[in-house]
């Protein structure tokens, strides 16, 4: 946003680009799936059903995204390589990830019904992501035999543990100590003599092999000449295979597209040591004692918006169906203590002694943007009940780390500032369009115009003075959503911290929560704070952040439209930047 003092706060947005020529992966990892198959009643050992719609996710995903190549996957999780030259979103981390969790966990959602049509969703599907930046075509290859490694491992244990507990007549903790240490062999060993299974041949290969998405080349007819030969073109399809050993040279070099787009695989591999291939994987930390914002975007919403016919310039029933998605945020993940959003972005703010996922960038916002694909996907039949969802929503996150809390504010007025004017200028556009002007003019009309004069226009063209003003606080200052809690004095505080101090041996993090919290309260009764004006939004963001420290068990969820009161429409005056 142009002429903004707050502008700066972007300075502390990190670059985070996969350097060429190295090969990116990214894996998707199912988020407490453990609870979410006993909650649906997954059948054990695995679930065929379970499987086949994880891999027509991962079909759908080669299907939208022309540079990844390959994935494969089991159990929950699913690995997607990427062609070697790719400038997909100019190679960035975190766009990447976030992105291919969102459409996955969407996916995941809008064709739950397909495989199980007798069950409804009962809990929201989310999953986490993270990179694998595999600096050649060797290391990927090794990273390839260690997932079908632990493929193979996995399926063997659990499927000799279900067998021990459903014809065993054994406990699960009976289990876990029959097989605790067994090897490969003892396992199959076990199996057949107890149950007369041959691990081999009597287990379906889509459980022992994981299942393989790739794409390869056709040759397709696209149309006949007037003498009625046939026109081919080549074009890739996606397909799925499985194979006892996909890091194999006899597998991957028998695919031309992998060959062309990835590398040939020189040699085979017998043996890899899983730390080495752990060591390519792209985990981050964020900065301690900072305050943590993850940013998550609508990715292509414009197109998404027109194709589902939103209300222009603003639609309350879409805004309020990504409000709705960030309570559920707060209400899933306790770090979060504030929420703002406007359009198609949210940001989310963590408190700052925050460890949530060991502060792990990758795991905190593959794990946000993928809950919030999720609400959203889930519940657009209860705010869009007349529209069919005609493809799955998508978003992309980045994590930030502010240092003080007046940059934390800052980055805060930055983002209400620019929903302020990115309304207006929507609001005249769309008017200027409904009266006549085609888009094309109604550009060119609004070029270089000032905030004052466009509120002069709209008035003008609505016929009502100071119309921009009679407009849902909604659309011209965003909404936010925090924590409710019970007021504080300060003698309660006083007797909190001596409660504390009591203590003897108190770690160097609590003492610095301590220091942290009294300056904190000081500065509570020193300023002023009022949300009732955009750049203050942090006021309210420490007063919960203390209380929450201090009283946890009272917090609980509000929401404050625009400037506004809890839980009410907002004020209607405008801030600071509206004069």
């Amino acid at each position: 946003m142009a002429n903004s003092k707050y502008e700066y706060v972007k300075s502390f947005e990190v670059e985070d680009e996969i350097m060429p020529p190295n090969v990116i992966v990214v894996r998707v990892d199912g988020r407490d799936f453990h609870r979410f198959s006993e909650v649906h009643e997954f059948e054990k050992p695995y679930d065929k059903e379970a499987l086949d719609l994880m891999s027509m996710c991962a079909k759908a995903i080669l299907e939208q995204f022309p540079d990844i190549m390959f994935s494969y996957g089991f159990r929950d999780e699913y690995s997607f390589i990427f062609k070697k030259a790719t400038k997909f979103y100019q190679r960035r981390a975190s766009k990447i990830h976030s992105l291919i969790v969102s459409f996955f966990t969407s996916m995941y959602v809008t064709k739950w019904k397909k495989f199980f049509p007798q069950k409804d969703l009962r809990l929201a599907p989310s999953f986490q992501s993270h990179i694998i930046d595999c600096a050649s075509v060797e290391v990927l290859q090794a990273y390839l035999l260690w997932r079908q490694l632990e493929c193979h491992l996995n399926n063997q244990y659990d499927t000799c543990f279900w067998q021990l507990i459903k014809n065993g007549g054994k406990r699960e903790k009976e289990a876990e100590e029959m097989l605790k240490g067994s090897q490969k062999q003892v396992i199959n060993e076990l199996l057949y003599q107890y149950f007369n299974i041959n691990y081999t041949k009597d287990i379906p290969e889509i459980f022992r092999q994981g299942t393989c998405v790739l794409k390869i080349e056709v040759e397709d007819i696209v149309k006949y000449k007037d003498d009625g030969d046939p026109v081919k073109r080549h074009k890739r399809k996606v397909i799925t295979a499985h194979s006892k050993n996909i890091a194999s040279r006899s597998f991957w070099n028998g695919h031309l597209c992998l060959l062309k787009e990835l590398g040939e695989f020189v040699k085979d591999l017998n043996k890899i040591e899983s730390d080495y291939v752990r060591s390519f994987q792209y985990k981050s930390k964020l900065m301690p004692f900072t305050w943590i914002v993850i940013r998550i975007d609508g990715c292509h919403f414009h197109r998404f918006s027109e194709v589902h016919e939103f209300e222009k310039p603003n639609d309350a029933q879409a805004i309020n169906l990504m409000n709705s998605c960030a309570t559920g945020v707060l209400e899933e993940f306790k770090d979060i203590i504030f929420a703002y959003g406007v359009s198609d972005e949210y940001s989310f703010v963590l408190k700052k002694e925050s460890q949530l996922y060991g502060r792990r960038a990758s795991d905190i916002v593959s794990a946000v943007v993928s809950f919030f694909s999720s609400v959203y996907t889930m519940k657009w039949n209860e705010f869009f009940p007349h529209k069919e969802l005609k493809y799955p929503p998508y978003f992309d996150g980045r994590a930030v780390c502010y240092p003080s809390h007046e940059i934390l504010r800052d980055y805060l007025s930055w983002r209400q500032v620019d929903c302020h004017i990115n309304n207006q200028y929507n609001t005249c556009f769309w008017m200027l369009v409904k009266s006549g002007k085609s888009k094309s003019e109604a550009l060119n009309f609004l070029k270089g115009t000032q905030t004052q004069e466009k509120n002069e226009l709209l008035d003008q063209l609505s016929g009502i003075s100071n119309y921009y003003q009679t407009s849902r606080p909604m659309f011209r200052h965003g909404s936010s959503f925090c924590a409710e809690v019970p007021k504080i004095t300060h003698a309660m505080y006083i007797r909190w911290l001596r409660k504390i101090s009591q203590h003897a041996n108190l770690s160097l993090l609590e003492k610095y929560r301590v220091r942290e919290e009294e300056l904190c309260f000081k500065q509570k009764w020193v300023e002023k704070w009022h949300f009732s004006h955009g750049e203050c939004c942090l006021g309210r963001v420490l007063r919960f952040d203390l209380r929450e420290c201090c009283f946890p068990s009272h917090a609980r969820h509000a929401r404050v439209d625009g400037y506004g009161k809890v839980g009410g429409q907002g004020e209607t005056g405008g801030g600071p930047y509206e004069k």
